[in-house]
């Protein structure tokens, strides 16, 4: 019987991933990450919830802590990506290095030849063994932009048993008829880190100082002031306290400057991008190819012209051109409902 552990977070999804596995006869084990001091530690608590489970499928639980590593590769990078200018995506990167890196190791040290999540994305195999990231049956809640990191060497040993389940009321009436005690918790969110989704006032809680600077137009023109360019990102219109004689967005952050820029909507629009870090699920063929990529994780697939550079970077052109290119989040390369890989976004390109 081969063994696999579950990251279970305490919710609906990986409990059921659990009880599916549980179900189709593997020898499962429930692993809780404990990445920072939680705000609750009682029911509703992913630690009380996960226990709960794990005890009602009769399955042995472990906690592991990596607050430490979390900390300093997710925590701090999230702050400092703040700090210049730039909107990152922390729950990438918590999968790159915690979720499907210190975790997976801890797993199989636990004896486990796998690890399973419960994310909405599917995996296929080849003959050959080569692994395939791919969208989920249920496209809404699809979580394939997140995993963009992942290697075929960790794909190997990872189940993703939601991904072929094509509601979120199918997901809870399986929740329902394995009896789990979460089956009717809601969904979270937030980034688990930050209390009350308010990203800002834990950013001032950690250091980054609500300094007076400037708001101005792409002209030049001095408009108004803000207090700290942590507080704004690309496209953003609301809040910027500012009148004009038509709507203005946030165009551009110079942080180290403390500056602010605006401008009207068609300022947004951009003709494609470059990217670094790049990591590639299966690799291009090529220094130049033709895909579908995704700018952040609400954005609908475009299709794109892709030219590899030197040091893992590349440029992108879009077709058509693209609204609010933001340096700091995830690019991914899609073909079809693939996959490719994908990287950072450093800067738009006109």
């Amino acid at each position: 019987m081969n063994k696999v552990a579950v990251a279970m977070s305490g919710g609906v999804d990986s409990s059921v991933t659990a009880a599916l596995l549980q179900q189709q006869g593997y020898d499962v084990i429930g692993i809780t990450m404990e990445l920072f001091t939680p705000r609750s530690t009682g029911p509703g608590s992913a630690i009380h919830d996960a226990a709960a489970v794990a005890a009602h499928l009769g399955i042995p639980h472990h906690i592991v802590t990596f607050s430490e590593d979390f900390r300093r590769l997710i925590i701090d990078d999230f702050i400092d990506e703040y700090r210049e200018g730039h909107t990152p995506n922390p729950c990438v990167r918590c999968n790159r290095h915690i979720k499907f890196g210190k975790l997976l190791v801890t797993a199989q040290e636990l004896g486990a030849e796998t690890l399973a999540t419960g994310h909405y994305v599917r995996k296929t195999t080849d003959s050959d063994g080569t692994c395939h990231l791919r969208t989920a049956a249920h496209i809404r809640k699809d979580q394939s932009y997140f995993l963009s990191t992942l290697t075929q060497q960790q794909l190997t040993h990872l189940h993703f048993p939601l991904g072929t389940i094509e509601s979120k009321d199918e997901v809870r009436r399986l929740a329902r008829h394995f009896g789990l005690p979460v089956a009717d918790k809601g969904d979270s969110q937030e980034v688990c880190f930050i209390p009350n989704d308010d990203y800002v006032a834990f950013l001032e809680r950690e250091g980054i100082l609500a300094a007076c600077g400037e708001i101005r137009h792409l002209n030049g023109q001095l408009l108004g002031h803000h207090q700290g360019t942590h507080r704004y990102t690309i496209g953003q219109r609301k809040g910027l306290g500012i009148a004009w004689y038509e709507p203005l967005y946030v165009t551009g952050i110079d942080a180290k400057k403390n500056c602010v820029f605006v401008g009207e909507q068609h300022h947004l629009t951009m003709a494609g991008l470059r990217a670094e870090g790049l990591n590639w699920i299966i690799p291009p063929q090529s220094d130049s190819f033709s895909a579908t990529c995704k700018i952040r994780f609400r954005h609908q697939p475009v299709s794109c012209q892709v030219t590899l550079s030197g040091n893992n970077c590349c440029e992108v052109r879009f077709t058509p051109p693209q609204r609010a290119v933001t340096p700091g989040q995830t690019l991914v390369f899609y073909g079809d409902d693939e996959v490719l890989g994908g990287g950072r976004i450093v800067s738009p390109l006109m």
